[in-house]
């Protein structure tokens, strides 16, 4: 069969069954072997930083790009301490390859970083680089200060061209590494994508941090940073600029994070700058911010759990201390999180009045989960022998091996689920694009997710019900069509248990919950969580002690959910939240695996007595979270 005639076939199977969506093809590389019309889920890391960012290698990171994407197609890495002789004391090796993975180092400071490490680069020498070379911590937060104030530093020159002549080098090798680890092949085992974090910061520290992803191997001259402008909208305006008007095949998604540590800055109306937002910036936000990261390794930013809102105990899930970067490191002076920090369930909702308001909702936003490693280790995700992932922590040392590896608040991150048809850069990036993706806190599990007027109700056990559920309905991350009259919205959703590995089974489900946040006639902004599969009294649960796990669950749930409350005068939103039964967490089984029983103070050793802290943890419930379907109601 020809390459045009296979093509031709598989364009005529995704038209099947109401598939009608066919990826846009813009690159040159040999068909998939694998092709899936109803799509398969591909589970990558999208947040991946190396020893070219400077929180990474003032850490000691030594890991490059390349290392990391082979590291996430199943290579072993070596990471820190490190022997005099440059020999890792540890290695990690994940025990699933991932599908896809993005190198994203910060864009700012990339130049300094290197031309502080290469004696052949102008500016070795500056004062600045003994002290990063000599103290790393204390250049860390000086590099850092300035970045974060929109400055450079002396060393770069005048307008910075001995920073941005530096940070050419690092750019072409992270384009390299991508293009070496992407599988080209019919195999299509792999998918590296080309990407950076723009790492933004508001006056009191609070984090406006975003991650672009390229499509394609077409990208600008350089990655745009914070101190190129300081504003979400001058990094949008670039990115029109430098990619989507150039007419090279250039495109790109943004993907903000860790809103829950913004203090309510990162969806704010009001730029960095003291500027309103416009209703074209609006528009143009809604364009690129296609997805949000709900899960990493700073914590989850779903939803708020606290003063004023207790009704749903789920959203105190690895749930930080703070509202901003600052509370890290001044806990004198910290705050405490609150509802309208920017978690996303609110931000969602703001997103609805936004729709009544100004026509436009620039808050529809896929969800996606990733680590936001700094070790360089894409999907490295797992509970258990959890190695730390760096970024605001302390460098691991040879002498501190006899506490946790990271920080008590901080946990191994999530993963970016995408449905697509098959496992290369167009098809992944159109999924994202149209938000057809979900994250987990670390479990693999299968999720789908459908909304529509004719979705039947017994479908679940329809053989079938894939094909189905897009014929009658639409996927995570779509919007529904105008109601008809006097119908009421169904959803499909589906989940399916995490097998694990041989040596590592999977945990069942408990649950599906069904989250629903509206406007309602007064205009005010409301949610609700519906319980619709599966057993939240299931008896589940884990010993803290031996971290063994008992109890029934669930390999498979599946339901076909009617909304009760629906009312076609009020603008929504619907997404699913699958949780599994209960686990021990990362610190609990450092814990238990040196013995630590808080009821007996002896067995705790020095540098473990965070185990018995009423801050700890034990036990978490880790889950997954599916974008969510919107319903827009008639203008009045």
């Amino acid at each position: 069969m020809t390459s045009n005639l296979r093509w031709a076939v598989i364009g005529l199977l995704l038209c099947l069954g109401g598939l009608s969506h066919a990826f846009e093809r813009t690159e040159t590389r040999d068909p998939c072997k694998r092709v899936v019309p109803t799509k398969m889920p591909l589970f990558g890391d999208t947040h991946v930083h190396t020893r070219y960012s400077l929180d990474a290698s003032t850490q000691d990171t030594r890991t490059t790009p390349r290392q990391a994407y082979e590291f996430a197609r199943g290579s072993r890495i070596g990471i820190q301490p490190w022997t005099e002789e440059g020999k890792p004391l540890r290695e990690l090796k994940l025990s699933r390859p991932l599908d896809f993975a993005v190198v994203t180092d910060h864009a700012e400071l990339i130049g300094e970083v290197a031309m502080c490490n290469n004696p052949e680069l102008k500016g070795y020498d500056a004062w600045q680089c003994r002290l990063y070379r000599r103290w790393p911590r204390a250049a860390f937060f000086l590099f850092n200060a300035q970045a974060s104030a929109g400055n450079r530093l002396g060393l770069c020159g005048e307008d910075g061209v001995n920073c941005k002549a530096a940070a050419l080098g690092p750019w072409q090798e992270m384009q390299q590494a991508a293009e070496s680890a992407y599988d080209r092949s019919e195999r299509c085992e792999f998918t590296s994508f080309i990407g950076y974090e723009w790492t933004g910061a508001s006056e009191n520290l609070a984090n406006l941090h975003r991650n672009v992803i390229f499509r394609n191997d077409k990208v600008p001259a350089l990655p745009f940073s914070f101190v190129d402008d300081p504003t979400a909208r001058g990094l949008w305006n670039a990115l029109e600029q430098d990619c989507l008007d150039r007419g090279n095949g250039c495109d790109a998604l943004v993907i903000p994070h860790n809103s829950n540590l913004s203090d309510g800055y990162m969806f704010s109306l009001e730029d960095a700058d003291g500027e309103m937002l416009t209703k074209a910036d609006l528009v143009k936000r809604s364009r690129l911010e296609r997805l949000v990261e709900v899960m990493q390794h700073k914590g989850s930013s779903e939803c708020y759990f606290g003063p004023g809102q207790m009704e749903d105990e789920l959203c105190a899930f690895e749930q930080l201390p703070y509202d901003k970067f600052s509370g890290k490191f001044m806990k004198l002076t910290r705050s405490e999180p609150k509802a309208d920090d920017g978690f996303l369930r609110d931000v969602l909702n703001d997103g609805l009045k936004l729709q009544q308001s100004e026509g436009v909702n620039p808050y529809k936003m896929g969800f996606i989960g990733s680590t936001d490693t700094h070790l360089g280790a894409p999907g490295a995700v797992e509970e258990t022998d959890f190695p730390g992932h760096g970024g605001a922590g302390e460098p691991a040392s040879a002498d501190s091996s006899s506490g946790l590896t990271d920080d008590l608040e901080f946990n191994p991150g999530g993963l970016a689920v995408v449905w697509a048809e098959e496992n290369s850069r167009d098809a992944i990036f159109d999924a994202m694009q149209r938000r057809e993706t979900y994250g987990t806190s670390g479990p693999r599990m299968t999720v789908r997710f459908f909304g529509g007027w004719d979705i039947e109700r017994e479908l679940c056990v329809s053989p079938d019900y894939v094909e189905q559920a897009y014929q009658r309905g639409v996927p995570m991350g779509s919007e529904l069509g105008p109601v008809p009259e006097g119908r009421y919205p169904r959803f499909l959703v589906s989940a399916l248990m995490d097998p694990g590995t041989v040596d590592a089974p999977g945990t069942p489900l408990q649950r599906i919950q069904i989250i629903k946040g509206w406007i309602d006639e007064k205009g005010e902004k409301r949610q609700r969580v519906y319980e619709v599969a599966g057993n939240p009294s299931n008896g589940a649960s884990v010993d803290p002690l031996s971290c063994k796990q008992s109890g029934d669950g669930y390999k498979h749930l599946c339901r076909v959910w009617t909304d009760p409350d629906f009312d076609a005068e009020d603008n929504a939103y619907y997404y699913a939240r699958v949780v599994e039964n209960p686990s021990c967490r990362w610190s609990q089984q450092i814990c238990v695996a040196n013995r630590v029983n808080c009821a007996n103070p002896g067995t705790v050793p020095d540098g473990l007595e965070i185990c018995c802290s009423d801050e700890h943890r034990p036990v978490i419930q880790e889950r997954a979270w599916t974008s969510p379907i919107w319903y827009t109601a008639k203008e009045p």
